[in-house]
């Protein structure tokens, strides 16, 4: 699983929500707990129409980040948010934190709450999660949006020794250093330099939060080939991306994959929270097209 974008040496790597809207009314389903494989899930779930919104957090925030497209889309969409097990408020009771197992907690909810028309919008990391949820329920997953992600997809590079080294230097320090590690890169690298305060305080505070081991595990995970993936889905892929990282549409192009790019002008790593009402309307537009 491709989780975080950090350059040791021309190594890339890629890296890698909505509290409950206070002017609408939780539906009754709310109150049902959502379990898979015996990990309980955490979720909200508002609004109503034939088509549901699907918000899937990135690594180490959670569902509270979404918190302004709950209010924006739930007057016409049904908008469902999750805690992914492990971060937030569910469940951390397994051993195993690999795209596979969340793709099939996305799954799970699915089932539980028998939504239907689901169009999945995964940040980060969560952008692996979805395409692969696609791939388990191609019927009832109708759409597919990543936010600030897939960025190189199949863009190959081979690693020089000085890359594996650099590489292995990085992943010691995660898993023996891994706050410092983690404040260090979120810090000068997920952020741009017009991001405020608050948003940085927020990031920075949950990644300090987070459990390090079920982190770091996430981070360690580089097995998900995506653009065989997004080809396996029979989907268009759909982004809305910081315009400040260059997004490599060559991949998309030599493989035939289907795929349409808006950008968030000057944002760092999270343009939901960074400049909502850009990125709600940037999102709106692509729900017209799909």
């Amino acid at each position: 699983m491709k989780i975080f974008n950090i350059l040791l040496s021309g190594f890339l790597f890629a890296f890698c929500v909505s509290c409950t809207n206070p002017l609408a009314t939780n539906r009754k389903s709310d109150r049902v707990k959502i379990v898979n494989q015996g990990v309980q899930i955490d979720y909200t779930d508002t609004g109503r129409g034939d088509t549901t919104l699907f918000f899937v957090h990135g690594w180490c925030i959670n569902k509270t980040y979404w918190s302004n497209q709950v209010v924006k889309f739930n007057k016409r969409y049904r908008v469902i948010t999750i805690d992914l097990p492990g971060f937030g408020k569910s469940g951390k009771n397994r051993k195993v934190w690999d795209t596979k197992t969340f793709s099939n907690d996305v799954n799970a909810v699915i089932s539980q709450l028998n939504l239907k028309n689901v169009i999945l919008i995964g940040h980060s990391m969560a952008g692996d999660i979805i395409i692969q949820s696609a791939i388990n329920d191609p019927v009832k997953v109708i759409g597919l949006v990543g936010v600030d992600n897939l960025k190189s997809v199949g863009i190959e590079h081979t690693p020089s020794k000085q890359d594996k080294a650099d590489y292995n230097k990085a992943i010691d320090e995660v898993k023996h250093h891994f706050k410092s590690f983690a404040y260090k890169y979120v810090n000068n690298d997920l952020f741009f330099k017009t991001t405020g305060s608050e948003v940085r305080n927020r990031v920075l505070k949950d990644v300090a939060n987070a459990d390090s081991v079920i982190a770091t595990a996430c981070l360690l995970q580089d097995d998900f080939n995506e653009a065989s993936k997004l080809i396996q889905t029979k989907k268009k892929i759909y982004l809305i991306n910081s315009d400040v990282n260059t997004t490599d549409t060559t991949g998309f192009k030599s493989k035939n994959i289907p795929y349409k790019i808006m950008y968030v002008h000057a944002t760092g790593h999270f343009p939901m929270i960074e400049k909502p009402e850009e990125f709600n309307l940037r999102l709106e537009q692509i729900l017209a097209g799909i």
